[in-house]
C-alpha cells in the first residue's frame, strides 16, 4: 500500500500546485485590461489548465487504487477526489488521506 500512497501523494502535490498559477492567472486575467501583461500571462494559463486536466486523470486514477487498498468510505473517497479542482484543499485532503493511510498501516503491524 505504500507504493499506492507514495504515487498518490506525489500526483496530488502536482494537481495542487499547477492549480494555484492558473487560478491566479484567470483572476488576474479578469481584473486587467486587454493587452497588459498580467492579462497575457491570464492567457497562457490555458496551456497549464490544460496540463493540469491531464494529470487531474492520472491522480484520480491513483486515487482511486488507493482508496480500493485502503478501503475508505465512499464519502472519504469522493472528498479526496474533487479536493484536486480547489486550490489549496488538494494539499489538505492529501495529508488528511496520507495520515489514515499511515495509521491504518501502523495498525496493521
Amino acid at each position: 500500500m505504500q507504493s499506492a500512497l507514495n504515487r498518490y501523494r506525489v500526483m496530488a502535490n502536482i494537481v495542487g500546485v499547477l492549480l494555484i498559477p492558473i487560478v491566479l492567472g484567470w483572476l488576474g486575467k479578469m481584473v486587467t485590461e486587454e493587452g497588459s501583461l498580467i492579462y497575457g500571462i491570464g492567457e497562457k494559463t490555458v496551456l497549464l489548465a490544460m496540463l493540469h486536466g491531464w494529470l487531474y486523470m492520472i491522480f484520480l486514477v491513483f486515487a482511486a487504487i488507493l482508496a480500493r487498498k485502503a478501503k475508505w468510505s465512499i464519502p472519504f473517497t469522493v472528498t479526496t477526489l474533487l479536493a484536486g479542482t480547489v486550490p489549496f484543499a488538494s494539499f489538505w485532503a492529501e495529508h488528511r488521506a496520507t495520515k489514515a493511510v499511515r495509521a491504518q498501516m501502523a495498525a496493521a503491524l
